[in-house]
């Protein structure tokens, strides 16, 4: 039977040996939350990373359930699954509303910038930590499947297989775009007080339209006017500048119940993180990867990291002679249908990890 998951928090960094990140800067004080499940076996080799995305956080059994848990793809009676909040976070980690140790105040804007590697670093120190030295599996969707790209350039050998799901080797200027318009509303917002605001308070007004405009990317067209056509909420006819069609409601919830559970700071962070993530603009980038076996699926309705950037990592990889699959699965729920159960998605991740 799977071990309950356990939330855990562990400082990783100190003073005496800090973060040296990409920038040259120094983070003395690094703590980062994560949960497991299942029993690590005695020679430490059924280990199964899970890389959260863009707004995720250390319950992978929760958020990803469609993958991970008994007798799933990720299989927690098999496996010992391990899944951090990533460094820069806000669900326990350390991040930009965390204390700096240096003024006894939250970071804010002070929080140094950080790179994809800088959130590998944390993943790497956090394996070693719990006495692993090679990863069964890891897998991620989206911003995970990012960070695992990353990881596998820098450091093969402690990954096995890796399976990127819904994700991007580099944004194109459409993606940095949307990015672009989430920051404004962020930071245009007066309750966003320069990344000084108080618990509790904050850019609510610019983070929940941040949200909405970017959960549209994250839905297909098919999916939107199937849910709700041009229904109009309460079924009647209220013309104004309000809330008047189903789709504008449900907008508008995830806008709001978004405020509940994530921070501003963080998805400013996060989205630059993804911004300039290009590892192949080195052309031996992928010549580094001699251990890790891939698997790279994309689905046919993701507009925002639609196929095409799949076909360019299987070719970067197989141009390197990375042993590489790539599929393309029908799934009607565009870029989030990396978090649904979809027809082959999870029978090909369950037998690549076999």
């Amino acid at each position: 039977m799977t071990s309950p998951s356990t939330p855990q928090r562990v400082l990783l960094f100190t003073e005496q040996d800090p973060l040296v990140l990409a920038n040259g800067e120094q983070l003395t004080e690094v703590e980062i939350a994560y949960q497991t499940w299942g029993t690590l076996n005695e020679d430490a080799s059924n280990a199964v990373f899970i890389a959260h995305a863009l707004t995720g956080d250390a319950n992978a059994a929760g958020w990803w359930s469609s993958l991970v848990g008994p007798g799933r793809p990720v299989d927690t009676d098999r496996f010992f699954v391990i899944c951090p909040n990533l460094l820069g976070g806000c669900s326990g980690s350390t991040g930009p509303r965390s204390t700096n140790p240096a003024t006894g105040t939250p970071y804010g804007l002070d929080f140094p910038l950080l790179a994809m590697t800088d959130l590998v670093a944390a993943h790497r120190r956090l394996i070693a930590h719990l006495g692993i030295t090679r990863l069964h599996a890891a897998v991620g969707g989206s911003l995970g499947g990012m960070q695992l790209l990353q990881w596998s350039i820098e450091a093969s050998e402690e990954i096995g297989r890796a399976v990127l799901v819904a994700a991007t080797s580099r944004l194109t200027a459409e993606n940095i775009a949307f990015s672009a318009v989430a920051r404004a509303a962020i930071t245009g917002d007066p309750g966003f007080e320069n990344g000084q605001y108080a618990v509790g308070a904050g850019p609510r007004h610019g983070m929940a339209i941040a949200r909405m405009m970017a959960h549209i990317t994250y839905v297909s067209p098919q999916s939107l006017e199937t849910k709700f056509g041009r229904r109009l909420q309460g079924g009647q006819s209220t013309p104004g500048f309000g809330v008047d069609f189903e789709v504008e409601s449900y907008l508008d919830h995830q806008g709001r119940s978004f405020l509940e559970r994530f921070d501003a700071l963080t998805y400013l962070y996060f989205t630059r993180v993804m911004d300039y993530f290009d590892p192949f603009a080195d052309p031996a980038a992928a010549s580094a990867i001699t251990d890790t076996t891939f698997l790279v699926l994309s689905f046919d309705s993701d507009w925002r990291f639609g196929t095409q950037h799949s076909v360019r990592i299987e070719e970067e990889l197989a141009a390197a002679g990375v042993e590489v699959t790539r599929h393309e699965l029908p799934a009607p729920h565009g870029h989030d249908s990396f978090l649904f159960t979809v027809p082959g998605y999870q029978e090909t991740v369950r037998d690549f990890l076999a």
